[in-house]
């Protein structure tokens, strides 16, 4: 699996000066703007959005838990073995390009998308060792000039000090249209009915489950789609960020 680069520096033989919290001298921090919601909000598109109109990066972490459960269930994996689970993780290669995504050099775009894998996302996602085996992938997506990350616990969890943290939500039954009209663009089949309640179960697990449990940060700005377009969403984002 993918680890970022890191120094060691060893104090021991470091004579320097140190650097503290109030040195006027150090660069400030990457700034990031959280998306976070349930499944079907909306917030992958206006992620996508948002890093375009402001050309940073853009990080989509339900795609890369994503890859992570397709490579699970190709491998026939007991979805709660955290075990098992941990030693994959580390056995993966897991990469993005131009929206397209990429799982030990194979491109597994398409896949990643269909409901077999969003459930299997959402239970591994659940469990402490993937969460701790990706967190680190994660963060290193934190490049200048900045990024957009969009997930279930970007603000929480992951970018804890982002300056602006947005909690994008709709009604299951309108989040559940919207996947509909998605995997029928993408020829994939589904039933209105089934995946309103795939969307109420996958809330409750994802709200109820122990560990980064899906909820806006206290400092969120929560925004209903329900009844807005994309564009929208967006403007109101980034009137927000205009003012951080």
């Amino acid at each position: 699996m993918f680890q970022p680069y890191a120094v060691c520096l060893d104090m021991r033989y470091y004579s320097g000066p140190m650097a503290t919290p109030d040195r006027q001298d150090m660069p400030p921090p990457i700034p990031v703007i959280t998306l976070d919601g349930p499944a079907g909000s909306g917030k992958g598109t206006i992620a996508a959005l948002l890093a375009e109109r402001l050309g940073w990066w853009l990080l989509d972490s339900g795609a890369i838990y994503r890859v992570a459960a397709l490579a699970a269930l190709h491998r026939q994996l007991v979805l709660d073995d955290e075990q098992a689970l941990a030693a994959l993780l580390e056995s993966l290669q897991i990469r993005f390009e131009q929206g397209r995504a990429f799982c030990n050099g194979e491109e597994v775009t398409a896949a990643i998308r269909t409901p077999a894998c969003s459930d299997a996302t959402s239970r591994i996602s659940a469990l402490p060792a993937v969460r701790r085996g990706l967190l680190a992938l994660q963060r290193s997506f934190r490049q200048a000039p900045g990024l957009v990350a969009d997930g279930r616990d970007m603000g929480t969890v992951v970018f804890p000090d982002a300056g602006l943290k947005v909690f994008l939500t709709a009604s299951p039954e309108v989040r559940a249209q919207r996947r509909l009209k998605q995997l029928s663009e993408q020829g994939i089949g589904a039933n209105l009915s089934g995946l309103v309640q795939d969307m109420r179960a996958r809330d409750e697990r994802d709200a109820n489950r122990a560990i980064a449990p899906l909820r806006p940060a206290a400092d969120a700005v929560i925004i209903n789609s329900d009844t807005l377009a994309p564009e929208q969403v967006l403007e109101l984002i980034l009137s927000r960020q205009r003012e951080v």
